[in-house]
């Protein structure tokens, strides 16, 4: 898993599962807690997420939220946002709208 940050903005790349949580908890939550202005989480170069990487999301949301701030998802693919319905995790989490081209 590589974080680059930009910004707000955490880019995420690689898999993004059990293995790499921890690592990406403690980048969301430092970044958190050093910008006064919303997070935005780019995962459009994840290769693959699991439900334990969607489950941190959805926390560090609701710590982001408890502090005043958004956290919001970019980049999420099909297969992410049918995780996201599925686990009912879209009721907690944000997921960036994509304008679609007429």
């Amino acid at each position: 898993m590589e974080i680059l940050t930009d910004g707000p903005v955490l880019h995420l790349s690689g898999d993004f599962d059990v293995r790499s949580t921890w690592e990406v908890r403690t980048a969301i939550y430092e970044h958190l807690e050093g910008h006064d202005e919303d997070v935005v989480v780019d995962l459009t170069e994840v290769t693959t997420i699991d439900m334990t990487a969607l489950k941190v999301l959805a926390v560090a949301t609701r710590r982001a939220s408890a502090a005043g701030h958004h956290l919001t998802l970019r980049g999420c693919g099909p297969a992410v946002r049918r995780m996201l319905h599925l686990s009912h995790l879209i009721r907690i989490v944000e997921v960036e709208r994509v304008a679609v081209s007429a």
